[in-house]
């Protein structure tokens, strides 16, 4: 299942080989209480059928207007929304909230092609936008890279920037890697039960060989990592916390009831684990909706992932300290 933005971007690219007039506007910076965030996208047609959104409200209904009186533009353009409180009131806009957005005409299928497959196989990817130009250079990306704004032009990253290892390959894994995916982070599953695997067929996928405790370290846990153990294997799950509570990991989570929880935290101690890096995990996982099936638990444990993560996105930096060179 693709993200969302690799769906208008995918969708985009099937307009233009059809033949259609398209634009694809982009959030680039946004002030105050915006709807959407820097990275989001919408691509719209030249009779007004849109994809993605940039604010969830009325900044789509004017880009659809626009597009059908011709009167989106030939080259990229900058456009910003809600300067003042009457049109951020106008256009659907909380508290005075400002958009900026990068406006540009879908001529060359080639970039969107290749961003289009790299993500899909759970990579990221730039893309140097020149604004007086319309030129387009792919470039490296790496995670929590940001949105950059320049006068002469813009630097986009394409991708996950969040990477999920989820311990165990049942039914609940497979509604969490899809969900999951759709929050646009990169999903490994690791399971060394090979009647659980042999028959795990999911695009975008990766499959981490061995035991749980060595995936951890062998993916390299880092600070935009999130592992969940969900095998209902204490053996296997714990084997996973053991390394992952040690780790950089923003999240890490396990399945289980809360009595469950209270015994698994009595053996976690009696390893070589402290007391606060036993806190640190969430268990039961996932927020508390009174879930059940596979696919209610996938959900609580996404909407959790997504707390977490919202909490600490604001504190993302990076970006190119320059335009990357095009050539001589």
């Amino acid at each position: 299942m693709d993200s969302l933005d690799t769906a208008v971007l995918n969708q985009a690219r099937e307009w233009v080989l059809e033949g259609h007039v398209v634009h694809l506007a982009t959030v680039v910076k946004t002030w105050g209480s915006a709807p959407r965030q820097a990275g989001a996208m919408l691509a719209v047609r030249q009779d007004g059928r849109v994809v993605g959104s940039v604010s969830g409200g009325c900044i789509e209904d004017d880009l659809i207007l626009r597009a059908q009186e011709g009167r989106l533009p030939a080259k990229p353009e900058w456009a910003r929304y809600g300067v003042s409180q009457d049109e951020a009131a106008r256009f659907g806009l909380p508290c005075g909230g400002t958009l900026r957005l990068v406006i540009e005409p879908l001529k060359d299928c080639d970039w969107l092609e290749q961003v289009v497959a790299t993500i899909r196989t759970q990579q990221l990817i730039g893309r140097w936008l020149d604004m007086s130009t319309g030129l387009s250079v792919l470039t490296g990306a790496r995670p929590g890279q940001l949105t950059e704004v320049k006068e002469e032009g813009c630097h986009f990253v394409y991708g996950p920037h969040w990477r999920l290892l989820i311990i165990g390959a049942n039914q609940t894994a497979r509604a969490l890697a899809q969900i999951a995916t759709m929050l646009e982070f990169q999903v490994i599953i690791c399971d060394p039960r090979e009647e659980f695997t042999a028959d795990w067929t999911m695009q975008g996928v990766t499959m981490q060989p061995g035991m749980p405790d060595d995936a951890v370290l062998e993916i390299q846990t880092d600070e935009r990592t999130a592992i969940v153990a969900i095998t209902h294997d204490p053996k296997l799950d714990d084997m996973a916390l053991l390394e992952a509570l040690k780790s950089k990991a923003f999240y890490v989570g396990a399945l289980g009831s809360v009595r469950n929880q209270a015994k698994r935290r009595e053996r976690l101690l009696s390893f070589d684990l402290s007391e606060q890096e036993v806190d640190r995990l969430y268990g039961p996982v996932g927020l508390q909706i009174g879930s059940r099936t596979p696919a209610e638990i996938a959900v609580a444990v996404g909407a959790q992932l997504v707390q977490v993560r919202r909490a600490l996105e604001d504190e993302r930096v990076g970006g190119l300290s320059q335009p990357p060179v095009t050539g001589p």
